[in-house]
């Protein structure tokens, strides 16, 4: 396994992933609802990584991607020692481990461009991911009440910080 900051050309199989995490359900769009432009997308993707303190990270295995975490961060000096985070991992590769490995390397790259909150949000409902988030020291700061709507019913997202 190996973990590494996402390059242009890695734009095409970095969409199959997130596509695939789209599926669980779990992520802000519906399966299916999003089309992503791979030369927007690449540019995206070369864009995030040249801001100071905002990257897209993936994780490969055997030269294939199965899993990605974007840490991104805003200019604003009142704002920019915090990241939102975004993560997802290909179907088959859940619960193995790693996504506690992408969080491990993120931490340490936060770490050195003094980076000081991470948060992110979830649904509520998505117990392995809450448990993921506790284990790696997120913390729940708030419920957005009925924030998403999935088929057809109102759920909760977990406001979620950790603190470095």
């Amino acid at each position: 396994m190996e973990i590494r900051e996402a390059a242009r050309n890695d734009a095409e199989q970095l969409a199959e992933v997130m596509k695939n995490a789209e599926e669980s359900g779990y992520m802000l769009f519906d399966p299916g609802e999003r089309e992503i432009v791979l030369e927007s997308f690449a540019a995206f993707i070369e864009a995030t990584n040249q801001q100071e303190k905002s990257r897209i990270f993936i994780v490969c295995e055997k030269k294939r991607i199965i899993g990605y975490l974007i840490a991104r961060s805003e200019k604003p000096k009142r704002i920019s020692h915090r990241a939102h985070l975004v993560i997802g991992i290909h179907s088959d590769s859940r619960g193995k481990g790693i996504g506690k490995a992408l969080f491990l390397h993120m931490l340490d790259w936060a770490k050195k461009v003094n980076l000081h909150r991470l948060d992110l949000t979830v649904v509520a409902g998505n117990e392995a991911a809450v448990a993921l988030y506790k284990k790696m020291g997120f913390e729940i700061e708030g419920v957005k009440r009925d924030s998403l709507v999935i088929n057809n019913h109102y759920v909760d997202e977990y406001y979620m910080s950790k603190l470095i």
